[in-house]
């Protein structure tokens, strides 16, 4: 598929990955892109997509909005995280298939894999048991999507993608410590600590969850590489195939920011393999 030829929207294309991705997409040549902002588009509505297929008829719709957060913010709003992120793709991916979009890709989370999946991860264990806790109802929401796409490719010849990139850092990550999530976090931990002359920095866990982490210009590029060229119903990884536990994280980047003093584990906190939150 030649992307520069298509009119095309980008859910959450003003947030970290999606400004990244819509610079790759116009890199590349792409000039009709459009990116619904709320409260302009509020996508929980199914009014307001389908004002946004009847005013911009894609031909193809990158999903990658999303509301999401670190441990905390999953832990606080189980409720609205499961909702919101369900209901959105849900109606999205109809209104696609109404539309008679050509392409629709759907970004997921590994927050959907189970709780003990091996890192790096494999898509075949996607179904092999349930979701950390404190992550499920958001990740639940996400893979429901991933089973829309596929009946709607069995049954409506929809074609639609799904693919679960890991843990994103880069340039514009969000650094709040409630909704961060560990590479900035732990960044923002030590400035911090330097700044103020501190000699300690407490994490949640014991630190030997181990992480995947992708660059998120390669997330992009990998984003728009499966729009031009995959067109099959299994979901697809965006990842690095590495892992580092997170300890071994911490030390590196305080030795990076120039934070020399301990590192404390706070074992009574929650520490899972995916999404993250910092005391």
């Amino acid at each position: 598929m030649n992307l520069s030829k298509k009119r095309i929207v980008v859910t959450g294309g003003a947030g970290f990955l999606g400004s990244h991705l819509i610079k790759r997409m116009r890199h590349q040549g792409c000039t009709d892109i459009f990116v619904p902002l709320y409260p302009d588009y509020d996508l929980t509505r199914l009014d307001a997509i389908d004002r946004l297929f009847a005013e911009h008829r894609p031909e193809v719709v990158i999903h990658l909005a999303a509301v999401v957060g670190g441990i905390g913010a999953n832990r606080a709003n189980p409720g609205r995280f499961f909702y919101d992120n369900a209901i959105m793709g849900i109606q999205l991916i109809e209104a696609a298939r109404r539309h008679a979009v050509e392409k629709t890709v759907v970004l997921g989370t590994i927050c959907a894999y189970p709780k003990f999946t091996p890192v790096p991860f494999r898509e075949e264990e996607l179904w092999n048991g349930y979701p950390e806790e404190t992550n499920a109802p958001y990740g639940i929401a996400k893979k429901a999507l991933l089973v829309q796409c596929q009946a709607y490719r069995e049954q409506y010849g929809m074609n639609a993608v799904f693919l679960l990139p890991v843990n994103l850092y880069g340039p514009g990550d969000n650094f709040h410590l409630e909704s961060s999530h560990v590479i900035p976090a732990l960044i923002r931990k030590c400035v911090e600590a330097v700044a103020e002359g501190r000699d300690e920095i407490v994490l949640w866990g014991d630190g030997s969850a181990p992480r995947e982490f992708l660059y998120v210009e390669d997330a992009a590029k990998g984003i728009v590489l499966a729009t031009e060229r995959y067109d099959k119903p299994d979901p697809v990884n965006l990842g690095s195939g590495m892992e580092i536990s997170i300890r071994d994280l911490a030390r590196k980047i305080a030795g990076i920011v120039g934070f020399s003093g301990r590192i404390t584990w706070d074992a009574t906190q929650p520490m899972d393999s995916r999404a993250a939150a910092w005391t």
